[in-house]
């Protein structure tokens, strides 16, 4: 059995795209999905699957018909998570706040041009590193008073991207990691 993180973008925030936790996991054993498990209210949720690979397709769909919006989602298998995790380009810096980092979740590898794109916008001082399909931005002053514009990435990257602090991300891994762990 596959365990898949989902992350959501765009749910429950600021009164819009409303989902209650329990109702997104019902629909996903309504799917099919084994144990689903949401963290917070912001629309991650965890589930098994007897399959190796998942579409974000299947639950856009069903989010859309169930909800009655089309909420944007990436998914990431454990081992692509523990894989973001290790990668994290600020991992070995001590001045690091983990509530501070973004790891911005893409649902796409970006494409060369999207990449030159996002290269041209003036980041200081936040500082910004991609890996693969995620974008780590750290935001040495805070999100609240940053210009980047991070919410509009999607359109610069021309891909679906949803963002979780470090802190989010590790607990997602662990749980992640004691669902396998008790399927094993």
């Amino acid at each position: 059995m596959t365990v898949f993180v989902c992350l959501l973008r765009g749910v429950n925030v600021g009164g819009h795209n409303k989902v209650k936790m329990d109702a997104l996991r019902d629909l996903c054993r309504k799917l099919g999905f084994h144990d689903p498990r949401t963290y917070v209210q912001s629309g991650n949720v965890l589930f098994g699957a007897n399959q190796r690979s998942l579409t974000a397709k299947v639950l856009e769909d069903a989010i859309e018909r169930t909800f009655g919006f089309r909420a944007g989602v990436v998914v990431r298998t454990t081992e692509e998570l523990r894989q973001t995790v290790a990668r994290n380009p600020f991992a070995k810096r001590k001045d690091t706040d983990p509530a501070r980092l973004l790891v911005l979740f893409l649902a796409d590898t970006p494409q060369k041009e999207a990449l030159a794109a996002l290269r041209q916008i003036p980041a200081d001082p936040e500082e910004v590193h991609v890996v693969g399909r995620e974008i780590f931005i750290y935001f040495r002053n805070g999100m609240g008073r940053s210009k980047f514009p991070w919410a509009s990435l999607d359109r610069i990257l021309k891909t679906t991207t949803t963002g979780r602090n470090l802190r989010t991300v590790t607990k997602l891994l662990e749980m992640a990691e004691e669902m396998e762990a008790s399927v094993s």
